[in-house]
Protein backbone atom coordinates (compact mmCIF):
# COMPACT_ATOMS: atom_id res chain seq x y z
CA UNK A 1 0.00 0.00 0.00
CA UNK A 2 1.41 3.10 -0.84
CA UNK A 3 -1.30 6.10 -0.22
CA UNK A 4 -0.05 9.21 0.55
CA UNK A 5 -1.17 10.72 3.46
CA UNK A 6 -2.04 14.23 2.68
CA UNK A 7 -1.94 14.07 -1.29
CA UNK A 8 -4.42 16.33 -2.84
CA UNK A 9 -2.44 16.61 -6.60
CA UNK A 10 0.13 15.15 -8.56
CA UNK A 11 3.59 16.13 -7.95
CA UNK A 12 5.54 17.54 -10.75
CA UNK A 13 5.91 15.78 -13.94
CA UNK A 14 3.21 12.87 -15.77
CA UNK A 15 5.36 10.04 -14.51
CA UNK A 16 5.84 11.27 -11.08
CA UNK A 17 3.14 9.59 -9.92
CA UNK A 18 2.57 8.80 -5.93
CA UNK A 19 2.51 5.08 -7.12
CA UNK A 20 4.96 3.15 -7.76
CA UNK A 21 6.22 1.33 -11.31
CA UNK A 22 4.39 -1.84 -10.60
CA UNK A 23 1.83 -1.70 -12.95
CA UNK A 24 -0.89 -3.43 -10.03
CA UNK A 25 -1.00 0.16 -8.06
CA UNK A 26 -1.63 2.00 -11.52
CA UNK A 27 -5.01 0.70 -12.36
CA UNK A 28 -7.90 3.71 -12.28
CA UNK A 29 -9.44 4.24 -9.13
CA UNK A 30 -13.04 1.96 -8.58
CA UNK A 31 -15.81 4.55 -7.46
CA UNK A 32 -16.40 3.96 -4.01
CA UNK A 33 -19.10 4.20 -1.92
CA UNK A 34 -19.33 7.28 0.62
CA UNK A 35 -18.09 6.60 3.98
CA UNK A 36 -20.40 6.73 6.86
CA UNK A 37 -19.90 10.28 9.07
CA UNK A 38 -19.46 8.06 12.15
CA UNK A 39 -17.48 4.93 12.27
CA UNK A 40 -17.22 2.59 15.34
CA UNK A 41 -14.64 0.22 16.68
CA UNK A 42 -16.74 -2.53 17.40
CA UNK A 43 -14.27 -4.15 19.69
CA UNK A 44 -13.80 -0.99 22.05
CA UNK A 45 -17.17 0.96 21.29
CA UNK A 46 -15.07 4.05 20.43
CA UNK A 47 -17.00 6.17 17.67
CA UNK A 48 -15.07 8.30 15.14
CA UNK A 49 -16.64 11.22 13.48
CA UNK A 50 -15.46 11.89 10.07
CA UNK A 51 -13.66 15.20 8.86
CA UNK A 52 -12.26 16.26 5.71
CA UNK A 53 -10.53 14.58 3.12
CA UNK A 54 -6.74 14.86 3.20
CA UNK A 55 -5.74 12.74 0.28
CA UNK A 56 -5.94 9.78 -2.16
CA UNK A 57 -3.66 7.24 -3.25
CA UNK A 58 -4.07 4.45 -5.20
CA UNK A 59 -5.28 1.84 -2.26
CA UNK A 60 -6.74 4.54 0.18
CA UNK A 61 -8.29 7.73 1.05
CA UNK A 62 -7.47 9.85 4.22
CA UNK A 63 -9.87 11.29 6.15
CA UNK A 64 -9.31 13.97 9.78
CA UNK A 65 -11.42 11.89 12.16
CA UNK A 66 -11.73 13.13 15.79
CA UNK A 67 -12.86 10.60 18.58
CA UNK A 68 -16.11 11.18 20.11
CA UNK A 69 -14.82 10.21 23.70
CA UNK A 70 -12.36 12.80 23.77
CA UNK A 71 -11.55 14.71 20.65
CA UNK A 72 -8.63 13.63 19.88
CA UNK A 73 -8.44 13.91 16.36
CA UNK A 74 -6.25 11.61 13.80
CA UNK A 75 -5.26 11.08 10.12
CA UNK A 76 -7.55 7.98 9.10
CA UNK A 77 -6.20 5.87 6.22
CA UNK A 78 -8.94 3.95 4.81
CA UNK A 79 -8.78 1.00 2.41
CA UNK A 80 -12.08 -0.58 1.02
CA UNK A 81 -12.03 -4.26 1.60
CA UNK A 82 -12.76 -5.15 -1.96
CA UNK A 83 -9.08 -3.44 -3.15
CA UNK A 84 -7.79 -6.16 -0.23
CA UNK A 85 -9.64 -9.08 -1.36
CA UNK A 86 -6.75 -11.00 -2.68
CA UNK A 87 -4.92 -12.67 0.05
CA UNK A 88 -1.56 -10.66 -0.83
CA UNK A 89 -3.26 -7.73 -0.57
CA UNK A 90 -4.50 -8.10 2.41
CA UNK A 91 -0.92 -9.44 3.47
CA UNK A 92 0.90 -6.06 2.37
CA UNK A 93 -1.76 -4.12 4.33
CA UNK A 94 -1.04 -6.64 7.41
CA UNK A 95 2.32 -6.24 7.08
CA UNK A 96 2.27 -2.60 7.04
CA UNK A 97 0.56 -2.82 9.86
CA UNK A 98 2.75 -5.11 11.75
CA UNK A 99 6.00 -3.00 11.03
CA UNK A 100 4.21 0.71 11.63
CA UNK A 101 3.58 0.06 15.29
CA UNK A 102 6.68 -1.01 16.26
CA UNK A 103 8.39 2.66 15.04
CA UNK A 104 9.01 4.93 17.82
CA UNK A 105 10.65 8.23 17.10
CA UNK A 106 10.25 12.04 16.77
CA UNK A 107 10.43 11.88 13.13
CA UNK A 108 8.44 9.02 12.00
CA UNK A 109 4.73 9.70 12.34
CA UNK A 110 3.08 7.91 14.95
CA UNK A 111 1.04 4.68 14.47
CA UNK A 112 -2.20 5.16 16.88
CA UNK A 113 -4.29 1.78 16.10
CA UNK A 114 -6.60 0.15 13.88
CA UNK A 115 -9.43 -1.75 13.12
CA UNK A 116 -11.80 -2.85 10.33
CA UNK A 117 -15.28 -3.41 9.72
CA UNK A 118 -17.34 -5.16 6.53
CA UNK A 119 -16.55 -1.95 4.30
CA UNK A 120 -13.13 -0.56 5.17
CA UNK A 121 -9.85 -1.19 7.09
CA UNK A 122 -9.09 1.97 9.58
CA UNK A 123 -5.46 2.69 10.36
CA UNK A 124 -5.32 5.54 13.03
CA UNK A 125 -2.47 7.78 12.48
CA UNK A 126 -0.47 10.94 13.94
CA UNK A 127 -2.23 13.98 12.14
CA UNK A 128 -0.04 16.13 10.78
CA UNK A 129 -1.83 19.62 9.98
CA UNK A 130 0.83 21.22 7.82
CA UNK A 131 0.31 18.39 5.10
CA UNK A 132 3.56 17.15 3.36
CA UNK A 133 6.78 18.90 1.57
CA UNK A 134 5.15 18.32 -1.55
CA UNK A 135 2.55 20.98 -0.45
CA UNK A 136 5.47 23.33 0.18
CA UNK A 137 6.96 22.29 -2.45
CA UNK A 138 3.96 23.11 -4.60
CA UNK A 139 3.37 26.76 -2.86
CA UNK A 140 6.90 27.71 -3.23
CA UNK A 141 8.48 25.56 -5.84
CA UNK A 142 11.86 26.20 -4.23
CA UNK A 143 13.09 26.79 -0.54
CA UNK A 144 16.34 28.37 0.94
CA UNK A 145 19.25 26.54 1.85
CA UNK A 146 18.83 27.17 5.47
CA UNK A 147 15.34 25.44 5.34
CA UNK A 148 16.63 22.37 3.63
CA UNK A 149 19.09 22.18 5.72
CA UNK A 150 16.15 21.98 8.61
CA UNK A 151 14.28 19.44 6.90
CA UNK A 152 17.14 17.49 5.86
CA UNK A 153 18.57 16.59 9.41
CA UNK A 154 14.68 15.67 10.52
CA UNK A 155 14.89 13.38 7.19
CA UNK A 156 18.15 11.79 7.91
CA UNK A 157 17.26 11.28 11.31
CA UNK A 158 14.24 9.46 10.93
CA UNK A 159 15.60 7.57 8.19
CA UNK A 160 18.98 6.79 10.45
CA UNK A 161 16.29 5.11 12.99
CA UNK A 162 14.65 3.09 10.22
CA UNK A 163 17.83 1.66 8.81
CA UNK A 164 19.31 0.99 12.77
CA UNK A 165 16.43 -1.61 12.90
CA UNK A 166 16.66 -2.92 9.62
CA UNK A 167 14.07 -1.22 7.33
CA UNK A 168 14.31 0.35 3.98
CA UNK A 169 11.86 2.90 3.32
CA UNK A 170 12.12 2.49 -0.42
CA UNK A 171 9.43 5.12 -1.38
CA UNK A 172 11.19 8.50 -0.01
CA UNK A 173 9.90 11.66 -1.84
CA UNK A 174 7.97 14.90 -0.71
CA UNK A 175 4.38 13.66 -0.53
CA UNK A 176 5.89 11.03 2.34
CA UNK A 177 7.31 13.55 4.30
CA UNK A 178 4.70 15.62 7.14
CA UNK A 179 4.53 17.97 8.80
CA UNK A 180 2.88 18.81 12.21
CA UNK A 181 1.64 22.08 13.79
CA UNK A 182 4.90 22.87 15.24
CA UNK A 183 6.77 22.36 11.88
CA UNK A 184 8.15 19.06 12.80
CA UNK A 185 8.72 16.54 10.09
CA UNK A 186 7.64 13.02 10.28
CA UNK A 187 8.58 10.45 8.35
CA UNK A 188 5.42 8.04 6.96
CA UNK A 189 3.95 6.05 4.55
CA UNK A 190 5.14 2.46 5.14
CA UNK A 191 3.68 0.86 2.35
CA UNK A 192 6.68 -0.20 0.67
CA UNK A 193 9.15 -0.77 3.27
CA UNK A 194 10.89 -3.96 3.33
CA UNK A 195 13.26 -5.81 5.93
CA UNK A 196 16.89 -5.37 4.90
CA UNK A 197 18.11 -8.44 3.15
CA UNK A 198 21.75 -9.84 2.18
CA UNK A 199 22.57 -8.40 -1.94
CA UNK A 200 21.39 -12.10 -2.62
CA UNK A 201 18.22 -12.14 -1.08
CA UNK A 202 17.15 -8.79 -1.85
CA UNK A 203 13.82 -8.76 -3.66
CA UNK A 204 14.44 -7.07 -7.58
CA UNK A 205 10.63 -5.40 -8.19
CA UNK A 206 11.11 -1.86 -9.19
CA UNK A 207 9.16 -0.47 -6.87
CA UNK A 208 9.21 3.10 -5.80
CA UNK A 209 8.44 6.52 -7.63
CA UNK A 210 9.74 6.85 -11.11
CA UNK A 211 11.80 10.20 -10.33
CA UNK A 212 13.27 8.89 -6.90
CA UNK A 213 14.66 5.50 -8.33
CA UNK A 214 18.25 4.55 -7.85
CA UNK A 215 19.87 2.69 -10.82
CA UNK A 216 20.41 -0.23 -8.57
CA UNK A 217 16.92 -0.80 -8.54
CA UNK A 218 16.19 0.04 -12.35
CA UNK A 219 18.65 -2.58 -13.18
CA UNK A 220 17.02 -5.14 -11.05
CA UNK A 221 20.13 -5.16 -8.15
CA UNK A 222 17.27 -4.69 -5.25
CA UNK A 223 16.99 -2.12 -2.40
CA UNK A 224 19.57 -1.23 0.37
CA UNK A 225 20.15 1.55 2.58
CA UNK A 226 21.94 2.95 -0.27
CA UNK A 227 18.92 3.39 -2.18
CA UNK A 228 17.24 5.20 0.13
CA UNK A 229 20.51 7.65 0.42
CA UNK A 230 19.87 8.25 -3.43
CA UNK A 231 16.29 9.14 -3.17
CA UNK A 232 17.36 11.78 -0.41
CA UNK A 233 19.66 13.29 -3.04
CA UNK A 234 16.62 13.38 -5.44
CA UNK A 235 14.54 15.19 -2.42
CA UNK A 236 17.25 17.50 -1.86
CA UNK A 237 17.29 18.18 -5.39
CA UNK A 238 13.93 18.69 -6.00
CA UNK A 239 13.64 21.45 -2.98
CA UNK A 240 16.39 23.79 -3.96
CA UNK A 241 16.11 23.26 -7.58
CA UNK A 242 12.34 23.14 -8.22
CA UNK A 243 12.06 20.00 -10.39
CA UNK A 244 13.57 16.37 -9.55
CA UNK A 245 17.21 16.00 -11.42
CA UNK A 246 16.51 13.15 -13.58
CA UNK A 247 12.92 14.10 -14.78
CA UNK A 248 11.84 14.68 -18.85
CA UNK A 249 8.56 14.39 -20.03
CA UNK A 250 9.25 10.82 -21.33
CA UNK A 251 9.28 7.79 -18.73
CA UNK A 252 11.96 5.73 -20.48
CA UNK A 253 14.16 9.02 -21.27
CA UNK A 254 13.70 9.52 -17.25
CA UNK A 255 15.06 6.20 -16.65
CA UNK A 256 18.00 6.31 -18.96
CA UNK A 257 19.21 9.36 -17.37
CA UNK A 258 18.96 7.85 -13.82
CA UNK A 259 21.02 4.87 -15.11
CA UNK A 260 23.57 7.33 -16.73
CA UNK A 261 23.16 9.59 -13.67
CA UNK A 262 22.94 12.64 -15.91
CA UNK A 263 21.78 15.37 -14.92
CA UNK A 264 22.69 19.23 -14.37
CA UNK A 265 23.59 21.31 -11.02
CA UNK A 266 22.76 24.65 -11.25
CA UNK A 267 25.22 27.37 -11.33
CA UNK A 268 22.63 29.16 -8.34
CA UNK A 269 23.45 26.25 -6.08
CA UNK A 270 26.12 26.91 -3.76
CA UNK A 271 29.48 25.43 -4.15
CA UNK A 272 28.87 23.00 -0.91
CA UNK A 273 25.32 21.76 -1.87
CA UNK A 274 26.63 21.18 -5.54
CA UNK A 275 28.95 19.05 -3.83
CA UNK A 276 26.74 17.13 -1.71
CA UNK A 277 24.48 16.08 -4.38
CA UNK A 278 27.23 15.09 -6.26
CA UNK A 279 28.47 12.89 -3.36
CA UNK A 280 25.04 11.20 -2.99
CA UNK A 281 24.05 10.63 -7.09
CA UNK A 282 26.77 8.21 -7.25
CA UNK A 283 25.98 5.77 -9.62
CA UNK A 284 27.72 2.98 -7.80
CA UNK A 285 26.04 2.11 -4.31
CA UNK A 286 29.56 2.00 -2.46
CA UNK A 287 30.73 5.26 -3.89
CA UNK A 288 27.35 7.22 -1.89
CA UNK A 289 27.73 9.60 0.76
CA UNK A 290 26.66 7.33 4.10
CA UNK A 291 23.98 9.46 6.45
CA UNK A 292 26.43 10.43 8.65
CA UNK A 293 29.11 11.77 5.55
CA UNK A 294 26.27 13.41 4.67
CA UNK A 295 25.92 15.25 8.54
CA UNK A 296 29.11 15.79 8.46
CA UNK A 297 29.62 17.54 5.12
CA UNK A 298 30.50 20.96 4.63
CA UNK A 299 26.67 22.11 3.79
CA UNK A 300 25.56 21.02 7.20
CA UNK A 301 28.85 21.96 9.13
CA UNK A 302 29.37 25.36 7.64
CA UNK A 303 26.27 26.43 7.04
CA UNK A 304 23.23 28.21 9.26
CA UNK A 305 20.39 25.74 10.39
CA UNK A 306 17.52 27.55 11.95
CA UNK A 307 16.13 25.81 15.68
CA UNK A 308 12.33 26.33 14.06
CA UNK A 309 10.32 27.76 10.86
CA UNK A 310 7.64 29.84 11.15
CA UNK A 311 4.30 28.04 9.45
CA UNK A 312 4.33 31.30 7.25
CA UNK A 313 7.31 29.38 5.40
CA UNK A 314 4.94 26.78 4.26
CA UNK A 315 4.06 29.70 1.40
CA UNK A 316 6.83 32.05 1.54
CA UNK A 317 10.66 32.77 2.28
CA UNK A 318 10.84 32.97 5.55
CA UNK A 319 13.05 35.98 7.60
CA UNK A 320 15.92 33.90 9.31
CA UNK A 321 18.06 35.43 11.45
CA UNK A 322 21.32 33.66 11.50
CA UNK A 323 23.33 34.44 14.80
CA UNK A 324 25.72 36.72 15.23
CA UNK A 325 29.81 35.65 14.79
CA UNK A 326 30.38 36.51 18.04
CA UNK A 327 27.34 34.28 19.62
CA UNK A 328 28.41 31.68 17.62
CA UNK A 329 31.62 31.72 18.65
CA UNK A 330 30.66 31.94 22.10
CA UNK A 331 28.15 29.04 21.60
CA UNK A 332 31.09 27.03 20.06
CA UNK A 333 33.02 27.62 22.81
CA UNK A 334 30.51 26.70 25.30
CA UNK A 335 29.63 23.39 23.88
CA UNK A 336 33.39 22.47 23.47
CA UNK A 337 34.39 23.08 27.02
CA UNK A 338 31.01 22.56 28.92
CA UNK A 339 29.51 20.18 26.93
CA UNK A 340 26.31 22.36 25.88
CA UNK A 341 24.14 22.07 23.36
CA UNK A 342 21.39 23.49 21.91
CA UNK A 343 17.84 21.43 22.14
CA UNK A 344 16.34 21.58 18.51
CA UNK A 345 12.71 23.25 18.35
CA UNK A 346 12.71 25.56 21.14
CA UNK A 347 12.01 29.42 20.69
CA UNK A 348 14.82 30.18 23.60
CA UNK A 349 18.10 28.23 23.31
CA UNK A 350 17.90 25.32 26.65
CA UNK A 351 20.32 23.60 27.53
CA UNK A 352 21.26 19.98 28.72
CA UNK A 353 24.43 18.75 29.19
CA UNK A 354 26.10 16.15 31.37
CA UNK A 355 26.56 15.77 35.09
CA UNK A 356 30.14 17.30 34.56
CA UNK A 357 28.78 19.76 32.80
CA UNK A 358 26.34 20.30 35.14
CA UNK A 359 28.40 21.07 38.04
CA UNK A 360 30.70 23.18 36.05
CA UNK A 361 27.78 25.23 35.61
CA UNK A 362 26.89 25.68 38.61
CA UNK A 363 30.73 26.77 38.95
CA UNK A 364 30.73 26.43 42.67
CA UNK A 365 34.72 27.47 41.69
CA UNK A 366 33.14 31.09 41.20
CA UNK A 367 31.82 31.10 44.81
CA UNK A 368 33.33 29.37 46.96
CA UNK A 369 36.30 31.22 48.56
CA UNK A 370 39.34 29.02 49.98
CA UNK A 371 42.55 30.56 51.07
CA UNK A 372 44.78 28.08 48.62
CA UNK A 373 44.53 26.62 45.29
CA UNK A 374 44.14 22.74 44.97
CA UNK A 375 47.05 20.94 44.58
CA UNK A 376 48.78 21.25 41.25
CA UNK A 377 49.46 18.77 38.61
CA UNK A 378 52.13 18.45 36.80
CA UNK A 379 51.22 19.95 32.78
CA UNK A 380 50.22 17.30 30.30
CA UNK A 381 53.47 16.93 27.39
CA UNK A 382 51.11 17.70 25.19
CA UNK A 383 50.02 20.67 26.36
CA UNK A 384 50.46 23.86 23.86
CA UNK A 385 48.96 27.68 24.33
CA UNK A 386 49.58 30.99 22.97
CA UNK A 387 52.38 33.11 23.99
CA UNK A 388 52.65 36.06 21.91
CA UNK A 389 49.61 37.32 19.49
CA UNK A 390 49.42 40.05 16.91
CA UNK A 391 46.00 41.23 15.55
CA UNK A 392 46.33 42.40 12.01
CA UNK A 393 42.70 41.60 10.81
CA UNK A 394 42.21 44.86 9.33
CA UNK A 395 44.60 43.97 6.65
CA UNK A 396 45.41 40.36 6.72
CA UNK A 397 44.31 38.15 9.89
CA UNK A 398 44.88 37.03 13.03
CA UNK A 399 48.65 35.65 13.87
CA UNK A 400 50.19 33.77 17.21
CA UNK A 401 53.11 32.23 18.44
CA UNK A 402 52.77 28.47 20.70
CA UNK A 403 54.34 27.48 23.61
CA UNK A 404 56.56 24.83 21.14
CA UNK A 405 57.68 28.31 19.41
CA UNK A 406 55.53 27.41 16.23
CA UNK A 407 53.54 30.15 14.44
CA UNK A 408 50.40 30.47 13.25
CA UNK A 409 48.24 33.22 10.93
CA UNK A 410 43.97 32.32 10.75
CA UNK A 411 43.71 34.33 7.43
CA UNK A 412 40.76 36.85 7.27
CA UNK A 413 39.11 34.39 4.75
CA UNK A 414 39.25 31.35 7.13
CA UNK A 415 42.28 29.77 5.92
CA UNK A 416 45.45 28.68 7.82
CA UNK A 417 48.51 28.99 7.76
CA UNK A 418 51.54 27.33 9.95
CA UNK A 419 55.33 27.07 10.31
CA UNK A 420 56.58 24.62 12.36
CA UNK A 421 59.69 24.83 14.51
CA UNK A 422 61.77 23.32 12.22
CA UNK A 423 61.17 26.08 10.00
CA UNK A 424 58.70 23.62 7.81
CA UNK A 425 55.61 24.64 5.81
CA UNK A 426 52.69 23.04 7.16
CA UNK A 427 49.29 23.58 4.90
CA UNK A 428 45.45 23.48 6.45
CA UNK A 429 44.68 20.23 5.73
CA UNK A 430 47.76 18.48 6.17
CA UNK A 431 47.41 16.20 9.33
CA UNK A 432 49.08 16.22 12.76
CA UNK A 433 49.75 20.19 13.00
CA UNK A 434 47.35 20.97 16.23
CA UNK A 435 46.31 23.20 17.22
CA UNK A 436 44.73 25.30 15.10
CA UNK A 437 42.75 28.59 15.90
CA UNK A 438 38.91 28.28 14.70
CA UNK A 439 37.82 31.93 15.86
CA UNK A 440 38.61 34.34 18.12
CA UNK A 441 36.97 37.37 20.13
CA UNK A 442 38.10 40.26 21.44
CA UNK A 443 35.82 41.15 24.67
CA UNK A 444 36.03 44.50 26.70
CA UNK A 445 38.45 42.93 29.02
CA UNK A 446 40.31 40.19 27.59
CA UNK A 447 41.03 37.98 24.28
CA UNK A 448 39.38 34.80 23.75
CA UNK A 449 41.03 32.34 21.30
CA UNK A 450 39.18 28.55 20.62
CA UNK A 451 41.25 25.91 18.81
CA UNK A 452 40.52 22.81 16.92
CA UNK A 453 41.24 20.51 19.43
CA UNK A 454 39.15 21.70 22.04
CA UNK A 455 41.33 24.16 23.95
CA UNK A 456 39.82 27.72 24.96
CA UNK A 457 42.30 30.75 25.95
CA UNK A 458 41.69 33.42 27.97
CA UNK A 459 44.36 36.42 28.29
CA UNK A 460 43.52 39.13 30.47
CA UNK A 461 44.06 42.61 29.05
CA UNK A 462 44.85 44.22 32.14
CA UNK A 463 47.79 41.87 34.43
CA UNK A 464 48.40 40.08 31.27
CA UNK A 465 47.29 37.03 33.42
CA UNK A 466 45.44 33.96 31.71
CA UNK A 467 43.14 30.81 31.60
CA UNK A 468 43.57 27.74 29.57
CA UNK A 469 40.54 25.30 29.52
CA UNK A 470 41.11 22.10 28.28
CA UNK A 471 40.34 18.47 27.79
CA UNK A 472 43.32 15.81 28.88
CA UNK A 473 43.74 12.33 27.43
CA UNK A 474 41.70 10.62 29.83
CA UNK A 475 38.43 13.16 29.50
CA UNK A 476 38.78 15.24 32.39
CA UNK A 477 38.63 18.91 32.54
CA UNK A 478 41.48 20.68 33.01
CA UNK A 479 42.62 24.35 34.16
CA UNK A 480 46.06 25.69 33.48
CA UNK A 481 46.63 29.58 35.61
CA UNK A 482 48.87 31.65 34.18
CA UNK A 483 49.74 34.15 37.08
CA UNK A 484 51.36 37.94 36.77
CA UNK A 485 54.55 36.51 36.87
CA UNK A 486 54.67 34.06 34.30
CA UNK A 487 54.24 30.98 36.59
CA UNK A 488 51.34 28.39 35.08
CA UNK A 489 49.50 26.36 37.88
CA UNK A 490 47.66 23.51 36.33
CA UNK A 491 44.45 21.90 38.44
CA UNK A 492 42.02 19.50 38.08
CA UNK A 493 38.07 21.22 37.40
CA UNK A 494 36.62 18.81 39.16
CA UNK A 495 39.17 19.47 42.38
CA UNK A 496 38.54 23.21 42.12
CA UNK A 497 34.54 22.75 41.90
CA UNK A 498 35.04 20.60 45.53
CA UNK A 499 37.84 23.03 46.99
CA UNK A 500 37.06 25.99 45.98
CA UNK A 501 40.22 28.53 44.81
CA UNK A 502 41.62 31.59 46.27
CA UNK A 503 39.40 35.37 44.93
CA UNK A 504 42.60 35.68 42.53
CA UNK A 505 41.59 33.02 40.32
CA UNK A 506 37.67 33.05 41.29
CA UNK A 507 37.24 36.58 40.15
CA UNK A 508 39.07 35.17 36.96
CA UNK A 509 36.77 31.81 37.07
CA UNK A 510 33.44 34.18 37.14
CA UNK A 511 34.42 36.02 34.62
CA UNK A 512 35.08 33.27 31.87
CA UNK A 513 30.96 31.66 33.09
CA UNK A 514 29.46 35.21 32.79
CA UNK A 515 31.06 35.28 29.24
CA UNK A 516 29.69 32.07 28.09
CA UNK A 517 26.08 32.09 30.06
CA UNK A 518 25.90 36.11 28.38
CA UNK A 519 27.02 35.47 24.79
CA UNK A 520 24.63 31.74 24.57
CA UNK A 521 21.95 32.42 26.40
CA UNK A 522 21.31 36.12 25.18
Amino acid sequence: MNADLFKSFPERGPQQSSAPVKTSRNKPEQTRPELAQVVTDSKTGRSYSKGKLLGKGGFARCYEMTDLSNNKMYAVKVIPQSRVSKPHQRDKIMNEIELHKTLSHKHVVKFSHHFEDQENIYIFLELCSRKSLAHIWKARHTLTEPEVRYYLRQIISGLKYLHSKNILHRDLKLGNFFVNENMELRLGDFGLAAKLETAEQRKKTICGTPNYLAPEVLNRQGHGTESDVWSLGCVMYTLMCGNPPFETLDLKETYKCIKEVRYNLPSTLSPAAQKLISGILQKNPSDRLTLDQILNHEFFTKGFTPDKLPPSSCVMVPELHPPSPVKKFFTKMAKRFLGKKKTKGKQHHHHHHSQEADRQLDHPFCKSQATRNPPCLSRPQSFLWVTKWVDYSNKYGFGYQLSDQSIGVLFNEGTHFNLCDQHLHCEEHVSGVPPLLLQWVKTEHALVMLFNNGTVQVNFYTDHTKIILCKSSDDSYLLTYISRERVSYTYLLSMLNEMGCTSELRHRLRYVVQLLQHHTDA
